[in-house]
């Protein structure tokens, strides 16, 4: 094989595994809705989902990194930037998780989506990144599917409250992201992860003094455990790794794009497992969704 033909296949086997990390990076991160319902079914409460799943991937990411021989310290700026920016992760995952009480969670799942749209926003308002013609087209868009969304084929109105819970959880992601790239943190994705899980874990348990409802307990049933193992693993560990390496060999565009497999895994869980409804509108919102992200993160 000659040179120039060995480069070529190098470039294809780093785009495959790109597009085959993202595809499992997406569907991996979209199946939360499966153990956060079947936990709900057992009683388990929100803040007690939360703190072990952010703590057994916490377990995982210190055993990886101690087998790499990555190291553990960071310096005080680095260490309360994360803190900080951990209390948007950990109110975005709360947030979802209770909007799953009030809605399907196909829907949750989809309405979601919106954070790449209001990264755009964000960027434009606060960092005077030039508001464009195609940011515009995809906040219309956006919101002509959360309009769909928000009415079902009976004339059955979402929760408000629903509606509101994810929409906050989409923008404290939002900012969540823009935090992490305006930082200018240089820990490696391991460390930040393993940091970010540390965050989560204090402002959870923080969160859960606020009432009595709200208190961690323990899980109770060997079922319960399986599915904050499946948490802790699929859609927390190896989504973040399986994200990682895909952005590394195909950049963010199509790693973005290729995230609206998670809504569409949602939704399919949602129908196939807890038989949820899927409607001619539903399908309308996703898709009008799906195509404002789309359209936001094509380049000319």
């Amino acid at each position: 094989m000659s040179s120039q033909n060995y480069g070529i296949f190098i470039i294809m086997s780093n785009t495959l595994k790109g597009v085959i990390c993202a595809i499992v990076a997406a569907v991996s991160y979209g199946t939360i809705p499966l153990g956060a319902l079947c936990l709900y079914e057992q009683g388990v409460n929100t803040d007690s989902i939360l703190f072990y799943r952010y703590l057994l991937a916490l377990i995982i990411l210190c055993g990886v990194m101690f087998v790499k021989k990555e190291g553990f310290k960071v310096t005080k700026r680095e260490f309360f930037t994360v803190m900080s920016l951990g209390a948007f992760f950990m109110l975005s995952s709360i947030t979802l998780f209770i909007s799953y009480k009030y809605m399907d969670a196909g829907i949750a799942s989809t309405l979601l989506f919106v954070y790449p749209v209001m990264v755009a926003v964000i960027m434009s308002v606060f960092f005077k990144e030039k508001l464009t013609l195609k940011i515009v087209l995809s906040i219309v868009l956006a919101l002509a599917g959360i309009g769909l969304l928000y009415k079902g084929e009976n004339g059955v109105v979402l929760s408000g409250t629903g509606v509101a819970l994810v929409l906050v959880s989409a923008l404290t992601y939002a900012i969540y992201m823009v935090g992490i790239n305006k930082s200018n943190i240089k820990l490696s994705s391991l460390k930040m992860t393993l940091y970010v899980s540390i965050a989560c874990i204090f402002w959870v348990v923080l969160h859960s003094f606020s009432s009595a409802e709200n208190n961690i307990h323990l899980i109770p049933s060997a079922e319960g455990w399986m599915w904050i193992v499946f948490l802790a693993i699929v859609p927390t560990v190896l989504s973040l790794v399986s994200l990682t390496i895909a952005l590394r060999c195909i950049g963010s565009t199509p790693v973005a794009i290729m995230g609206a497999l998670e809504p569409l895994t949602a939704v399919l869980i949602g129908v196939v497992v807890f038989d949820e409804a899927f409607t001619i509108k539903l399908a309308g919102g996703i898709l009008l969704i799906l195509l404002a992200v789309i359209v936001e993160q094509l380049k000319k």
